[in-house]
């Protein structure tokens, strides 16, 4: 196990390359440049020209990816354009709010998903099977913005069970911490619990069809015990395969959300610094992200083997 650990951690060393290379070059072929947006709507050409050589933008492409490559394999993500200070330092102010905002949407959207689909599989036919997935479909076609936008009104404006926007850190109180991210994380956990709903159920109900439910059955086992020690584990495979799938939708959600819900986390600053231009910004979030979906993904290939023995690498 440790031994296929440590070859999946040195496959991402062309994975994160590939996405270093594609990022660089989608930002800076893409339209909008960041001296025109620092240099203001009435500057002069040759202000806009002095700015591109301050910053470096005026060089060869190929130099400023091969100085900007160089960098960070000394482990420097750049330094900010607009806020001179350094990429790294950005991101360490900023990643307490987002991974607070995602473990406890993570936690939320299993918790009430893999029940939601596993009742849903056992009374297949029925008006709760027919309201789960309903319910699956709405939550995965409803957008993140949208969904904020309603519960804000819903129950933070009209019912004040909510504070309508902002962050309060950990340090300052478990309960005033949990207040301010419940209403985000219940909107962003939404669409994440109606995808894992829906491949539970799926799983569950293919499992249920199998001969060893008729034997345990058989044995007289309670309907409890079929389901939770014989059903569910043995479809616990796709199930965490789709919320390992599904950890790219709570990253895009994290954008969204927290521009919504005005938190101050990785997803505000990407979008600000998309706003801006912010080169090193925008290129360090990017491969942050990523290399958090690579190590999520490995940690489910490692899970299949506790779901399933049979699983060996």
């Amino acid at each position: 196990m440790i031994g296929f650990a440590a070859r999946r951690l040195l496959a991402t060393v062309p994975v994160m390359a590939v996405v270093a290379v594609f990022v660089f070059l989608l930002l800076h072929l893409g339209p909008g440049d960041p001296a025109t947006v620092i240099a203001g709507d009435y500057a002069k050409p040759e202000d806009i020209a002095r700015i591109r050589a301050q910053l470096g933008l005026d060089r060869p492409l190929y130099v400023q990816f091969g100085s900007w490559l160089w960098r960070l394999a000394q482990g420097d993500l750049g330094v900010s354009i607009f806020s001179n200070l350094p990429v790294a330092q950005l991101i360490g102010q900023r990643l307490e709010p987002t991974l607070a905002l995602s473990a406890l949407t993570l936690t939320f959207a299993v918790l009430v998903a893999v029940p939601l689909g596993t009742v849903a599989a056992w009374t297949a036919g029925s008006w709760i099977d027919r309201g789960v997935m309903a319910f699956a479909v709405v939550g995965f076609s409803v957008p993140v913005f949208v969904l904020g936008y309603a519960l804000i009104y819903g129950l933070a404006l009209k019912l004040a069970l909510f504070p309508v926007q902002g962050y309060v850190g950990l340090a300052e109180g478990l309960w005033p911490f949990l207040h301010r991210l419940i209403l985000p994380s219940l909107t962003l956990s939404v669409v994440y619990i109606a995808l894992i709903a829906r491949i539970t159920r799926a799983s569950v109900l293919d499992v249920l069809g199998e001969d060893y439910i008729r034997t345990a059955h058989a044995k007289g086992l309670t309907e409890r015990a079929v389901l939770v020690r014989h059903a569910l584990r043995n479809a616990a495979v796709p199930i965490v395969t789709v919320i390992g799938i599904g950890f790219a939708l709570l990253i895009g959600g994290v954008v969204v959300t927290e521009s919504v819900f005005n938190i101050p986390g990785l997803g505000r600053l990407t979008v600000d610094a998309v706003l801006r231009r912010d080169y090193p910004v925008i290129q360090g979030i990017i491969l942050v992200f990523s290399a958090a979906y690579v190590l999520v993904n490995l940690v489910i290939d490692i899970l299949y083997t506790v779901f399933d023995p049979r699983i060996r690498y």
